[in-house]
């Protein structure tokens, strides 16, 4: 397969040999703008040229001067637009503690790897990167031509983020949930995207951050949410009923006026609350105060709505509190469902959490199935929705409809 030889990608190994390893073996899978670094400091004057920055760094965690975990850091200062994969001869557990480090700082980090790294486990990871990067990338590169042309902004501000909202470049893609028992789809899952006057399709992790920063993220939700439900009912009218996931901020849930906002939505647009699933990040366990969100997410579940846990088992999760929460349903992380049906310790993974959602009797969405293998593995223990590329990715909504046709005609089930 032809890789995009746009995709910068810098190395940063403290090691000499990993890094002719992992040049290499870029190289060989077809990236061809690959640059090496030794210590973090010289990787930070690579990342703030705004002409040869990375779209990619893969960042070794064990480096003596400044080790992975500052890097990130550093690189939140020095505002860094691109993704992680993050390499490491730590466990497994230590590994994904990081991933949710990094996530906190709003950094794609496009997974994990183990020392000796595997080329098609790379290969696996980088092809995530795709789907957001190559309109951006195809961009940059055509503004480069041009001299009087300001390089593309990959971090927005306030201001830019308004503007977006007020004209209207805030569209929804769509990503379907299908029960792999059944094969039907059930529901989609709302992801929005920016559709830039100048930059193409820019991803929500260039602008939710700066939306829930600076107090713009009841007006993101409202967009959002009005889009998904005029939607629904657009697509109730095609004969196709699907309930309809949104993600929700946890800024939100300390609001007070939250449940009233989104009650208000939801009746105005004629929607069964039972048909609207919205999804809390996984984070939101780990809070030490959980009094202004319990009461939040209690209301939401009284007035009907279907509650969701993203990202789940990516951090330390506790059956107890969790008990406690009054959710329907988890959505199992990629990180635990990709390569589950090969690899021993990403079973264990799933089924500690499946076994726990069973036992609490909640419903199981199982994200990130990308292959025939985590599809079989999904049916075979009955895992209740499945959502990933395997499936579909996500797309506009007009697209929906023939690809619902399609689907069926493939006969998996």
């Amino acid at each position: 397969m032809t890789k995009n030889p746009a995709i910068r990608i810098l190395v940063l190994d403290d090691y000499p040999f990993m890094l002719k390893v992992l040049a290499h073996m870029l190289k060989h899978l077809g990236y061809t703008s690959v640059a090496t670094c030794n210590n973090g400091r010289a990787a930070l004057e690579m990342v703030d040229n705004s002409n040869d920055g990375p779209d990619l760094i893969l960042l070794d965690l064990n480096m003596p001067e400044m080790d992975g975990v500052e890097f990130v850091r550093h690189l939140v200062e020095h505002r860094y637009a691109g993704s992680l994969i993050l390499i490491s001869g730590e466990d497994a557990q230590m590994l994904l503690a990081t991933e949710k480090l990094v996530r906190a700082h709003n950094i794609p980090v496009l997974g994990h790897l183990s020392k000796p790294v595997r080329p098609e486990d790379l290969a696996a990871l980088i092809d995530l990167i795709k789907p957001e990067s190559l309109t951006s990338l195809i961009h940059k590169l055509a503004l480069s031509n041009h001299a009087d042309t300001q390089p593309v902004r990959l971090i927005y501000s306030a201001e830019d983020v308004r503007a977006a909202m007020a004209n209207g470049e805030l569209v929804n893609y769509y990503q379907p949930k299908v029960s792999p028992v059944s094969g039907q789809v059930v529901g989609v899952e709302t992801m929005v995207r920016w559709d830039h006057p100048r930059n193409g399709i820019v991803f929500p992790s260039r602008f939710i951050g700066v939306a829930e920063e600076y107090g713009l993220i009841k007006n993101l939700t409202w967009v959002v949410l009005t889009g998904a439900l005029n939607q629904f009912n657009a697509w109730q009218k095609e004969g196709l009923s699907l309930q309809v996931s949104v993600n929700v901020s946890i800024h939100s849930l300390v609001s007070v006026d939250f449940v009233g906002f989104i009650a208000g939505l939801v009746s105005d647009a004629g929607v069964p609350p039972e048909m609207v699933v919205l999804e809390v990040p996984e984070s939101l366990i780990m809070m030490n105060d959980l009094r202004a969100p319990l009461e939040t997410l209690t209301r939401l579940r009284l007035k009907g709505f279907r509650l969701s846990i993203d990202a789940f088992g990516v951090g330390y999760f506790s059956q107890e509190r969790l008990r406690d929460l009054p959710f329907n349903e988890i959505k199992i992380d990629r990180s635990c469902v990709h390569h589950a049906s090969t690899n021993k310790k990403v079973r264990e993974k799933y089924d500690a959490c499946l076994g726990m959602a069973r036992q609490l009797d909640l419903d199981v969405v199982a994200v990130g199935v990308e292959e025939t293998g985590d599809w079989d593995m999904l049916r075979n223990t009955r895992c209740d929705i499945a959502q990933g590329y395997f499936i579909a990715k996500p797309m506009p909504a007009s697209d929906l409809p023939g690809w619902i046709q399609s689907w069926a005609s493939k006969g998996l089930v």
